[in-house]
């Protein structure tokens, strides 16, 4: 073949070329990327022989499965970078994707606006409203003017509105799970297992908004009658997290408006594009003005908006999912009116595997609740305690699953079943912790390594201890530290010796050692021969640190109703 210049080819107005080299090394298969600005082809024959032009280097390759072979050995995820530079586009309905805030009905600017990004490429989605005090002072007079309307709807009114708003929700699932890939950088097949589970919330308190009896209690005196009256609590302030940007939202919101409360919602910084779609869903869905409120607004702004809607006299209660040291910063400015709180903070799950549990099964629940999200959730699984007398087994058993089922990519490619952690500060803590136990003795048996980006390998360690951080405190990425014991006591010991207690998982086959195992792990959930247990129908909430208050199941729209007493005197026997 005669020597060919691609630059000439491609026109003088396109120096800079992207070029794309399919490959396969044995059975891995990937592409490498590279601009270039000047490609010179000599041979298409093997050895393939091409001349780049790299940065200031020129860089001669005279043997392509040669330097494939080194590039496979210097790359721990083939095809990584590629994630970094392609683009990926934000393909949704016009109407879903909303940048402003959403105020008594009416989407409001800002004077100022924030960038929302995508943390697996580190690219800019949009820029959304910078909603500041001031707004969020609008949005809490919108819900406080809305609450006397919407408490006197009857409680089959509102049950139709929230029903409403889930059908829209299940029909418009898939834009908003490719919402929740973008900003969140979750899977696609995750981003729409979490759609279903935000639907869920809304349909479980369309049918709990008509349930929220009250007593009629028999009396002491013949002339009177004693009764007991729930009323919402007034306007509710609900402040979310970035790791489930839709389902957080509607576990709270669901029960607040089935019990007749208005709602003012602060969504993460970093994952605001799914809560504004939400309003947009209950807009169409038609929840009336001021009943429903999202305020934007940048990590900058945070504090100012937080403070007054957890301070402001207007607000009856409020809510909060995030870490326990926010959560106490919260609690803090609550206290100044006494305002109702509920409190869904950080967790540190232990996961037991006992000598009697079905090893197969355990490892299954030991990657669905340790990977899920990237090791983003606040129950997923941060210290795997195993029994000696199948440790081994166990740890060789998760490592080949792992090898198999994780991998790591944009959550919008249809392989990847792990995208990035949400920005590199997560993946700087992870690392960090990596190192920490390493330096203590931990071996790494698979991964270790920080990738480009916010991306981290998923990582085992074996002979790790109680002195580690990582038994520590919690890790909120992919990392999995095995540690070896010997007996039940030794394992509840090491479990519940942390001022979290949010979840907590074992497997045993033993009837008798589930029922003490289970009565004595001190956490607010427990999960027994499973690794996944978040579900409408059942209480969601910790004990110590990890949080007040539970949400979710018939008690969660407990939290936004307060017992009136009624006597009724003056009766004639």
């Amino acid at each position: 073949m005669d020597r060919c210049n691609s630059q000439k080819q491609l026109g003088s107005k396109h120096r800079n070329v992207d070029l794309w080299l399919p490959f396969c090394v044995g059975k891995k298969r990937a592409k490498i990327p590279y601009t270039l600005t000047t490609c010179q082809v000599y041979s298409v024959s093997p050895p393939l022989q091409i001349e780049f032009w790299l940065s200031t280097t020129w860089t001669y390759i005279y043997d392509l499965k040669k330097f494939l072979r080194k590039y496979l050995k210097t790359q721990a995820v083939p095809g990584l970078p590629a994630v970094m530079h392609r683009q990926y586009s934000l393909d949704i309905s016009a109407a879903l994707l909303r940048t402003q805030g959403y105020i008594d009905g009416r989407w409001v600017s800002a004077p100022s606006t924030f960038p929302v990004l995508d943390p697996a490429t580190g690219k800019e989605l949009a820029k959304v409203a910078d909603c500041g005090p001031r707004e969020a002072q609008d949005a809490v007079n919108a819900a406080y003017k809305a609450f006397h309307s919407w408490k006197r709807q009857t409680a089959k009114e509102r049950s139709v509105l929230l029903r409403k708003w889930f059908d829209l929700l299940t029909k418009h699932k898939e834009d908003l799970a490719k919402l929740i890939t973008a900003e969140c950088g979750k899977p696609m097949k995750e981003s729409l297992g979490e759609i279903a589970y935000a639907a869920s919330f809304l349909e479980w308190f369309s049918e709990e908004a008509r349930r929220t009896y009250g007593d009629v209690v028999p009396a002491a005196a013949k002339d009177r009658r004693i009764l007991l009256l729930k009323q919402p609590v007034g306007v509710a302030s609900i402040i979310t997290p970035w790791n489930f940007p839709s389902a957080m939202i509607t576990r709270k919101v669901g029960a607040a408006l089935a019990a007749g409360c208005t709602v003012v919602v602060k969504p993460a910084e970093d994952t605001p594009l799914s809560a504004l779609a939400l309003a947009e869903l209950a807009d169409q869905a038609g929840i009336p003005a001021g009943v429903f409120n999202v305020v934007p607004c940048s990590r900058e702004k945070t504090p100012s908006v937080g403070e007054l809607i957890c301070t402001d006299p207007l607000v009856g209660k409020v809510s909060f999912t995030g870490s326990t040291a926010t959560g106490k910063i919260l609690l803090k400015h609550a206290a100044g009116t006494v305002k109702r709180v509920s409190m869904e903070l950080g967790g540190h799950a232990p996961f037991i595997v006992f000598n009697s549990a079905d090893v197969d099964k355990a490892v299954v629940g030991a990657m669905a609740s340790k990977f899920r999200n990237s090791g983003q959730t606040c129950v997923c699984s941060n210290r795997f305690l195993v029994q000696s007398g199948i440790h081994d087994v166990f740890v060789e058993k998760l490592g080949k699953a792992m090898d198999a089922e994780l991998k790591i990519g944009h959550g919008s490619e249809p392989t990847t079943t792990m995208g990035p952690l949400i920005n590199s500060r997560a993946a700087e803590k992870v690392e960090h912790q990596v190192k920490d136990a390493v330096s203590q003795g931990a071996v790494i048996l698979r991964g270790g390594k920080r990738l480009e980006g916010s991306f981290m390998e998923p990582t085992l360690l074996a002979k790790v201890t109680t002195d580690m951080l990582c038994t520590r405190e919690e890790t909120f990425g992919p990392l999995l530290p095995v540690l070896k014991f010997n007996t039940e006591e030794e394992a509840l010991a090491i479990a519940n010796a942390s001022h979290v207690g949010l979840a907590g998982y074992f497997f045993s086959q033993d009837i008798s050692q589930i029922w003490r195992v289970a009565e004595d792990l001190e956490v607010g959930m427990v999960g027994v021969n499973e690794g996944l247990l978040s579900t409408p129908e059942a209480s969601f909430g910790g004990v110590k640190q990890s949080g007040l208050g539970r949400e979710g199941s018939k008690y969660g729209i407990e939290e936004y109703l307060d017992v009136k007493y009624m006597c009724f005197g003056g009766l004639t026997p």
